[in-house]
């Protein structure tokens, strides 16, 4: 009965978590790295690139969260939820900081986030079914890719755009902190072709999210 009661209040969580990230305004703990810079003259061309970049952004921080939300309800070491739930703390100011930058730039998210949190819910989730070192190394591998990803935005952003760039930075900064953390934990690296699959399934995440 306590188990049920256990498995209960970590549904009850995970649902509240889904529902904050998809549909309640994100609330950051630590300031934007764009609140002292000000915002240059954009061109309308330049506004609508930003825009759709950081929709892809924000998009993927959606999939984080969901991913550690997945990975969290199978891990088996305590140690793990914990390393998860701090990552996705730190996420959650990204996923905050690309909605404010988003709104500034009058744009909206995605409208494919809650397709896109549930399949990294349920990827997340068969990573820590599988066992905690092989989840580990899966959320290692994400947060490079997503190092890489968003290094090719800071090359892709318009010039003027010093707002928008310092939050990616700060970001990729974060991202590779918990790569290192959960490289850690981890048995050692995914196979190439693991790795592929993922990068693949990135592209359509990035696609979709730019125009939708």
């Amino acid at each position: 009965m306590e188990r049920k009661h256990r498995v209960a209040d970590q549904l009850v969580a995970h649902a509240d978590n889904m529902l904050r990230t998809l549909f309640a305004p994100p609330v950051a703990s630590r300031p934007s790295p764009a609140d002292k810079i000000p915002e240059k003259g954009l061109s309308d061309r330049d506004k609508s690139e930003s825009r759709r970049l950081m929709r892809v952004n924000h998009t993927g921080e959606v999939c984080a969260q969901a991913l550690y939300q997945g990975q969290s309800m199978t891990a088996r070491s305590a140690e793990l939820r914990e390393t998860f739930r701090e990552a996705a703390e730190e996420e959650e100011d990204h996923l905050a900081w690309c909605a404010n930058r988003i709104q500034e730039l009058n744009g909206k998210t995605s409208r494919l986030n809650p397709i896109f949190y549930a399949g990294s819910f349920a990827i997340g989730a068969l990573a820590g079914l599988i066992g905690d070192k092989t989840s580990a190394a899966f959320l290692a591998e994400t947060e490079h890719q997503v190092s890489d990803h968003l290094e090719h935005h800071l090359n892709r952003l318009p010039v003027n755009d010093k707002k928008s760039s310092a939050v990616l930075k700060q970001m990729r900064e974060d991202e590779l902190k918990h790569a290192k953390t959960a490289e850690e934990a981890s048995s050692g690296g995914l196979s190439d072709p693991v790795r592929d699959a993922m990068r693949k399934m990135s592209k359509i995440m990035t696609g979709t999210s730019y125009w939708i």
